[in-house]
């Protein structure tokens, strides 16, 4: 915390002076003990919003009040963002969705108050004394997760603390407290209370975490997941007794952390653009982890043995758009993770190298701009332990990325279009703008997609062939 002491003990002296007290807390003392630093600093304190705006919003560089009536004023010195809020005592309405603010009037009240153990923490400023009163440094250096209140009355005055005790366990590798996951388990179904909003936002954090296998495995085995995202937990099929098919559950983590392994720039040989999706990605990771939601209801045991999932991509990406949106994704959000499901064994059908230039061309289409995430998903979906197996999709799937580098420097495919616009289609057949204009404009974009470039020419040519053959000519 040295870069910012000098700052710490100003503001503590201006606050001093007035008559109040000041304190760091959560966070930002959290990861000083963790060697990082925040970003932003988190201070509560007796003075109302009136009286901190009094006190520093003439130090600051400028203040804003969006967070007045939870007693909280933001203000910015430099570069640093700072937020001061009133010591509150609120508590989470059990019969509604909103907290009810309580301002209190010490910090022993404000600290019992939050939501963990190494988040109860506090320095207070400027005399640097550190406040610790529920054992937050032991928890840290024990790397688990407590409560300062019971988790029962904790959980109970904001449900959505569990999931953050998920998110917690995903971002800094720590376990979670016997009693806590018990009171997780107990209290699992009051997570309704939530708004989909704060449990979406939550859900991504743990998702764009370091290591979200272990915050995901926690909201599954306490039950949480399945109150939020039931296709999850779904996924853990009961294998048959012959072992004919994969733990897709675990499958379904594995891929998500194998994508997340290949985020970033990475090469291939023969090609030489790199594919680059940058990472944390959530789209990609939505995917990973939902790309095979549609094989329960898709599951079949075959009369000749082995199971089969026949057209689950197709299933999977209906039930990944629907819970997408209930949970308030945005559209650009859905439709990106949906379409990415949908494609997600397409692949599968090159063989080894069997695909034509047309069948190419088809799947950079059909991927579009998402074509980068569509690469890395399909490599991540390969979970076989058969090191033969896994080396000939890795070369099969190479050859495939070379194929649609040259295909891309030949033709431009990501803009593709027909040869002719709609303009030159009417003039050419003497038709007006209407439904036959669509039908010629398909005809050539399936011609275009299917032989590439022939030239205005030649497309004129096949159309009006194609034009005089139909039936209804």
């Amino acid at each position: 915390m040295a870069p910012v002491l000098p700052l710490l003990q100003e503001l503590g002296g201006l606050f001093t002076v007035a008559g109040h007290e000041l304190a760091l807390v959560g966070g930002p003392v959290r990861d000083a003990f963790l060697g990082r630093t925040s970003a932003d600093l988190d201070f509560t304190t007796d003075a109302t919003p009136d009286e901190i705006l009094a006190v520093a919003g003439s130090w600051a560089d400028a203040h804003w009040d969006v967070g007045r009536a939870f007693g909280t004023i933001g203000l910015r010195l430099g570069a640093t963002i700072i937020e001061i809020t009133t010591y509150r005592t609120d508590s989470y309405d059990r019969a509604s969705r909103k907290p009810e603010v309580v301002f209190g009037t010490s910090l022993a009240e404000d600290l019992v108050r939050r939501d963990f153990t190494v988040n109860a923490m506090a320095i207070r400023l400027p005399s640097l004394e550190f406040v610790d009163q529920h054992s937050g440094i032991a928890d840290l250096a024990a790397r688990v997760i407590r409560t300062p209140a019971t988790p029962e009355e904790s959980f109970a005055d904001d449900p959505l603390r569990m999931m953050r005790a998920a998110r917690f366990a995903a971002q800094l590798g720590f376990a979670v407290a016997p009693e806590v996951r018990a009171a997780m388990v107990e209290r699992a179904s009051t997570l309704s209370m939530i708004s989909a909003e704060r449990v979406r936002d939550e859900l991504s954090k743990t998702l764009l975490s370091a290591s979200p296998r272990a915050g995901l495995t926690l909201l599954v085995e306490t039950g949480l997941a399945a109150e939020f995202l039931p296709e999850l937990p779904a996924l853990m099929l009961e294998i048959d007794e012959h072992h004919r098919h994969k733990d897709v559950y675990e499958h379904s983590l594995t891929v998500l952390e194998q994508a997340i392994g290949l985020e970033g720039r990475r090469r291939v040989t023969g090609v030489k653009t790199p594919v680059e999706v940058s990472g944390p990605d959530l789209v990609l990771r939505l995917a990973a982890l939902l790309h095979d939601v549609g094989k329960p209801a898709t599951r079949r045991f075959e009369p000749a043995g082995g199971v089969s999932f026949h057209h689950h991509e197709v299933v999977g990406a209906k039930l990944v758009a629907k819970r997408l949106r209930a949970l308030r994704f945005d559209k650009d959000t859905i439709k990106a993770v949906s379409r990415l499901v949908e494609l997600h064994l397409r692949f599968h059908g090159y063989g080894t190298g069997e695909w034509t230039d047309s069948a190419v061309r088809r799947y950079i289409t059909d991927a579009g701009p998402l074509l980068g995430r569509l690469h890395l998903l399909t490599r991540s979906d390969s979970t076989t332990r058969n090191a033969h197996k896994a080396a000939r999709l890795a070369r099969t799937y190479d050859e495939l990325e070379a194929r649609i580098e040259t295909l891309l420097e030949q033709e431009e495919l990501a803009a593709v279009r027909p040869e002719l616009d709609g303009d030159e289609i009417g003039e050419l057949l003497g038709i007006p703008p209407g439904r036959e204009i669509g039908q010629a404009y398909r005809f050539l974009l399936a011609l275009r997609l299917d032989e590439g470039l022939l030239g205005p020419d030649v497309a004129r040519e096949r159309l009006l062939a194609w034009w005089a053959e139909r039936p209804s000519a």
